[in-house]
């Protein structure tokens, strides 16, 4: 299964998130392993450190023939640190993936930091330990450079992450080419209907990270309560005969959502995947957004003493 965006290109419905990948296992294991399950959608980014680990595995998979360049659809992303350098840092996360073109690439936070060199991910922080923003750099400035990324065909489609109602607002006003994307935390603890909503009235897919509730990172991470524990999703599993991760999965998919889990192991690489052999009832996506709790389980505001989201 997969979205069409706006831009007329196709994402498939599930992809393989890799950001906490990185030192698990062998990159090159865990992206041929899925694969060869069926995952043709892999997402990263520069900040996740693991750009050039993804590349080679990949380029082990063509050599291999596991795969086809044309077959896959690659997501990184665009650096606080680096959104008045959004060209160069592109083509260092190219160089990086070896790749010619990625097809999706997203400014990360809507929030700009100062530039520490290019592929140098930073959170500066100023002497109240909190985040040192850069004033001096527009959402609409970063915003041309990713248009222009794509005019240079270095980006099939560009979107944004991490973006509320009202910034994904602005985009829309001032943008020339229109955001493909809006990839933002959605689970059944913080499902964020209004926010999917306008999204999708206004040609925006929306792709879920975390959309397992962050599973057993986010509560190391961020000390997060995870859905994966919730009595009406285990009763829902039990139903169908699906594990409650399947039972999420298959949900953020009727609400026409991409979801892209993280996993190393191969067998919830596989469970992961097995979501189109049923279908949850009206009456049970009704049951599941009575359990929303507006509980965020990714908090930068941690690590950088500010609330973007506030």
């Amino acid at each position: 299964m997969a979205v069409t965006l706006n831009s007329g290109f196709t994402m498939p419905t599930i992809g393989l998130g890799v950001w906490t990948l990185k030192g698990q296992k062998p990159m090159k294991d865990i992206i041929h392993t899925a694969l060869k399950i069926g995952y043709r959608h892999f997402d990263t980014a520069a900040d996740y450190k693991n750009e050039e680990e993804v590349g080679e595995a990949l380029a082990d998979a063509f050599r291999a023939g596991l795969v086809k360049r044309e077959e896959l659809f690659i997501t990184t992303k665009l650096w606080n640190s680096d959104h008045g350098h959004a060209i160069e840092a592109c083509k260092d996360s190219l160089k990086k993936l070896q790749l010619d073109y990625v097809d999706l690439y997203l400014v990360h936070f809507p929030v700009a930091v100062k530039h520490s060199g290019v592929g140098n991910s930073s959170s500066p922080l100023d002497e109240d330990g909190v985040l040192d923003i850069d004033t001096t750099i527009t959402l609409e400035s970063t915003w041309r450079s990713m248009e222009e990324l794509v005019s240079m065909g270095l980006v099939r489609s560009i979107g944004i992450s991490n973006y509320d109602i009202f910034l994904t607002r602005d985009c829309l006003a001032y943008s020339k080419v229109k955001p493909a994307v809006n990839q933002l935390e959605t689970h059944p603890y913080f499902q964020r209907d209004s926010l999917v909503k306008f999204c999708q009235k206004h040609g925006i897919s929306v792709t879920a990270h975390s959309p397992l509730g962050g599973g057993s990172r986010n509560p190391e991470l961020f000390g997060s309560t995870s859905c994966l524990d919730d009595p009406v999703l285990k009763g829902l599993a039990e139903k169908y005969k699906k594990s409650v991760a399947q039972i999420i999965l298959r949900w953020g998919i009727q609400r026409n959502t991409v979801v892209i889990p993280m996993s190393s192991k191969l067998e919830r690489l596989k469970e992961n995947f097995e979501v189109f052999d049923f279908e949850l009832t009206k009456e049970d996506m009704e049951l599941i957004r009575g359990i929303d709790k507006n509980h965020r389980t990714n908090q930068p505001a941690k690590f950088w003493g500010i609330d973007l989201y506030a």
